[in-house]
């Protein structure tokens, strides 16, 4: 295909691995890319923007390939994706790829996940945009899931990408050889067991320290259609999980069964 204008960016910073990885091998392939990305890493930001202090971006071309134009921005995800596509871009992308996040964006973490909020501003502007995830926490093997997520955004490209839908891609920590399908997923059920360990810091004041574990639910009722398997479930048997998604939030259930208001 003709080489796209491909604007790259996640939420674990300009120095993580899998960002490396993700825009190197788009150049690789002959797309013109620029990344604008978090300075540090901003994990967990979800959609969050910055209002009430400056946001500074400083070139650092020289942490990719040569021919890669990148910046990192103090900001969040989503504050990196709007300063691209508004201040910092001459032109427009064809394509908005966020990732390759250090770990996984299943079910309900796509709510939290800064790395899919990325991917959704690209998506609130009308643009085609791709989040891409390794699903475990320690895995750094990325080139598998760069290629897939590459062969995956040109293919949709050919076909016609549909408007208003974001693409959230998770690849399971194995080698390429060891990776099973690619499928159409519905978005499972994932919560979290909030946890807050109440510490004690030297000047004797009380904090509190986050850290919640996962419950899956791959027995609850989703939406979507009732052939295609959950991302969880799916990436759980080492397959990877391709969901379509969309910013609206309005409810889907029957409006018909709400109380009549007044």
């Amino acid at each position: 295909m003709r080489p796209l204008k491909i604007l790259v960016s996640n939420d674990d910073g300009v120095f993580a691995a899998g960002i490396r990885t993700l825009a190197n091998a788009a150049n690789a392939r002959g797309h013109q890319v620029t990344v604008v990305c978090p300075d540090q890493e901003r994990s967990a930001t979800g959609h969050g923007l910055t209002l009430q202090t400056p946001i500074r971006a400083e070139r650092a071309d020289e942490l990719f390939d040569d021919g890669i134009q990148a910046w990192a921005c103090s900001g969040t995800p989503s504050d990196c994706v709007k300063l691209a596509l508004f201040s910092l871009l001459e032109e427009w992308p064809d394509l908005v790829l966020s990732g390759i996040n250090h770990g996984p964006n299943l079910g309900t973490d796509v709510l939290y996940s800064g790395t899919v909020s990325a991917a959704m501003e690209g998506t609130i502007e009308g643009l085609p945009a791709l989040a891409v995830s390794s699903a475990d926490f320690q895995w750094r093997q990325f080139e598998p899931a760069a290629r897939i997520a590459i062969d995956v955004a040109e293919q949709m490209l050919e076909a016609g990408w549909p408007p208003a839908m974001l693409l959230n891609l998770n690849v399971p920590p194995r080698p390429a050889e060891s990776i099973g399908p690619l499928r159409w997923c519905r978005t499972a059920v994932r919560r979290y067991t909030d946890q807050f360990d109440r510490r004690v810091d030297p000047r004797g004041r009380i904090y509190y320290w986050l850290a919640g574990e996962v419950v899956n639910d791959l027995d609850a009722e989703v939406a979507g259609p009732g052939d295609w398997p959950t991302d969880v479930a799916h990436v759980n048997q080492g397959g990877v999980a391709l969901t379509p998604l969309q910013p609206e939030l309005f409810w889907m259930g029957d409006t018909a069964s709400l109380p009549a208001l007044g």
